[in-house]
């Protein structure tokens, strides 16, 4: 083989980021390549839940909306999320679910374009993104959405522009393929047509360089790359130029100017405050928060370096393990965000396979095994071990036992 896990070893130890695998709780003889689905646990996080409930909730009960910022949680959470986007403080606010923020950030976006009656949504972008838009249109009433995308017949953005668009709704990393957009050459083009831009950050914040300082909105999850836990806060960005004219649709009473003052009408809060809903869900702030100690000591250059070198590595050694599987993902890592995609055919099975033999990936509708690849905690020899494992599934046909052959509910 071209490099050898010797060679991986010696990688490993020149990683400047190394010193934070020790940060997480892995389980032994695993290697997780899920990271882009469902991120691993901080070692810290139990403890500092556990202090939440106890301590916080038990002890101190109703009294820690003060002496805990329980109150302030979704601005002081976002205002630690926005440098790993490219965000000003004041600009991002942590709550709720990606699809919520989906909602408000569309609903909040098109009424700045009046006259404009097109929204575009890109077919590759993941599924809730396009059932949300729908559920906007509908809700808005009289908006036609206009589909760009891969897949055979579709429009591309230079055909999909045009005077009647008002805004479009792309993901920087496609979920299935890891396909990157040129972030700063997309948002220019859109805003130049006099739409506005809105982001999905979903598969890219905490994985790649991210920068939407000059995008009109974007969203984005944090269980995934950023560690926050399952069902962790997501967050809306809305540019500091359009605070004063965007409007919540759902105009909750923690979004309100003067909550307590407790006045029948509603009053937006100045700036992105006015975002805010419901009551925020502290002990998943708690554990958000907890990770993002740990991504405030992260260089993110060196996290882009070690993404790209990961998965490089990763497709070199496939091409020559595992010469027949067909690579979905750009082969050049300017277009690649810290994904590495395979088609195959009997593609569930496979990875249930490699589930069976440690290493963790998953599938992908209609035929994709997706590898995520989470710089903070993985190593080049655990891509050097996925990759020689996938080969023996392959070249054994292990995949082929009846027990394979059943679809799990989530696969």
């Amino acid at each position: 083989m071209a490099i050898s896990r010797a060679d991986c070893q010696t990688l490993d130890e020149q990683d400047p980021l190394k010193g934070f695998r020790d940060e997480f709780t892995l389980p032994p003889d695993v290697v997780y390549l899920l990271g882009n689905s469902l991120g691993a646990l901080p070692r810290r996080t139990a403890a500092r839940v556990a202090h939440a409930v106890e301590s916080e909730w038990g002890r101190h009960l109703g009294a820690s909306w003060n002496t805990a910022g329980w109150w302030d949680l979704p601005q002081t959470t976002g205002d630690r999320i926005a440098p790993l986007i490219g965000a000003g403080p004041g600009e991002v606010l942590a709550g709720d679910s990606t699809s919520v923020n989906i909602f408000k950030a569309v609903t909040a976006a098109l009424p700045l374009r009046p006259g404009r009656r097109v929204i575009i949504s890109d077919l590759d972008n993941f599924p809730t993104d396009r059932y949300v838009v729908e559920g906007a249109a509908r809700a808005l009433g009289d908006y036609e959405i206009r589909d760009i995308g891969t897949v055979d017949g579709a429009l591309n953005l230079d055909e999909a522009l045009g005077d009647d668009v008002a805004m479009v709704l792309l993901s920087q990393v496609d979920y299935r393929t890891g396909a990157m957009h040129d972030i700063d050459a997309v948002t220019a083009q859109v805003q130049a047509a006099g739409a506005l831009m809105v982001w999905d950050l979903c598969h890219s914040a905490g994985a790649v360089p991210v920068d939407v300082s000059a995008a009109d909105l974007a969203i984005g999850c944090t269980y995934k790359y950023l560690n926050g836990g399952p069902g962790a806060p997501a967050y809306i960005y809305v540019a500091s130029r359009h605070h004063e004219d965007v409007r919540n649709v759902i105009s909750g009473w923690h979004g309100h100017a003067a909550p307590f003052d407790f006045e029948p009408g509603y009053r937006p809060a100045d700036g992105v405050r006015r975002f805010a809903s419901g009551s925020p869900p502290v002990l998943s702030y708690t554990a958000l928060n907890a990770s993002l100690d740990i991504w405030e000591r992260v260089d993110l250059r060196h996290l882009r370096a070690k993404s790209v070198s990961m998965t490089s590595l990763f497709i070199d050694l496939v091409d020559e393990l595992c010469p027949g599987l067909t690579l979905a993902s750009p082969r050049d890592a300017d277009r690649r965000g810290s994904q590495v995609s395979y088609r195959h055919p009997d593609g569930y099975p496979v990875v249930r396979a490699l589930v069976d033999r440690g290493v963790m990936g998953d599938y992908r509708e209609p035929d994709i095994i997706r590898f995520g690849f989470a710089p903070l905690y993985l190593r080049h020899v655990d891509v050097y071990d996925a990759a020689t494992t996938l080969a023996e599934v392959l070249s054994k046909e292990l995949w082929r036992d009846e027990q394979y052959q059943r679809r799990l509910t989530v696969t």
